[in-house]
């Protein structure tokens, strides 16, 4: 959807954005510059987006759904412990997600990492597909973002405007890795080329190692952005 807006009101201090330059620039955006009490920085704020064709049409960003998350379970078996920690921990990524515009999610808040929020969707995804369908459950399916020479295409080539479809797809590759697993043993095994037999069980013990790791990146990425804090 696109609305006519007035001309930007660009403060005397900063350079006027020219179409095809960065939105999320700090030189054009007061919100985020630097504020004038010394070591004080301005948290990162929602805005709308120019247009590349004309900086005067502005276009409304798509925002992440708010998720509410589930506990994993305080008793039961191993298979529903694993489980549950796995799903934790999925669904703790997009809470860290929830709210933010897409431009916001690509935004390398923390340099000179080049970690987003955008890029952590992307990273996990690929490696949802690569341990449950690809490894354990032999399928033969494509990698999704990594190609030969630029192996962390995941985190270097985000793009806000495949946020929503990239949220998505990893929506999608979740039910997926659910359903390579259906109903096999934690005891099953395929036979990985550099470190021989591994387990399923060791697959579920690595993922929930994997969603934590990343779920401590998304909380320095997000309080950088907006401030939030929180679990």
């Amino acid at each position: 959807m696109h609305a006519t807006a007035a001309p930007q009101t660009v403060s005397q201090d900063l350079p006027a954005l020219q179409p095809g330059e960065d939105k999320l620039d700090p030189r054009h955006d007061p919100l985020i510059r630097r504020g004038r009490q010394r070591d004080r920085e301005l948290p990162i704020r929602a805005r709308l987006v120019l247009n590349d064709a004309d900086p005067y049409i502005c276009r409304m960003s798509w925002i992440a759904p708010e998720v509410e998350r589930v506990d994993e379970p305080f008793t039961g078996d191993e298979r529903s412990t694993l489980e549950g920690f796995l799903e934790r921990g999925r669904y703790t990524l997009l809470h860290k997600c929830g709210g933010l515009t897409a431009e916001q999610l690509a935004l390398r808040a923390v340099p000179p990492s080049t970690l987003s929020l955008l890029g952590l969707i992307r990273h996990v995804t690929e490696v949802e597909r690569s341990w449950f369908r690809q490894r354990f459950a032999g399928q033969d399916v494509p990698g999704i973002y990594s190609r030969p020479g630029k192996p962390d295409a995941d985190f270097e080539d985000v793009d806000p405007r495949q946020a929503e479809a990239t949220y998505n797809l990893l929506l999608n590759e979740w039910d997926l890795s659910r359903d390579a697993i259906c109903g096999r043993s934690l005891d099953e095994t395929f036979t990985h080329p550099r470190f021989g037999p591994m387990s399923l069980r060791w697959i579920l013990c690595h993922m929930c190692s994997e969603y934590d790791r990343h779920n401590g990146h998304a909380d320095m990425l997000r309080e950088r952005i907006d401030g939030r804090t929180g679990t």
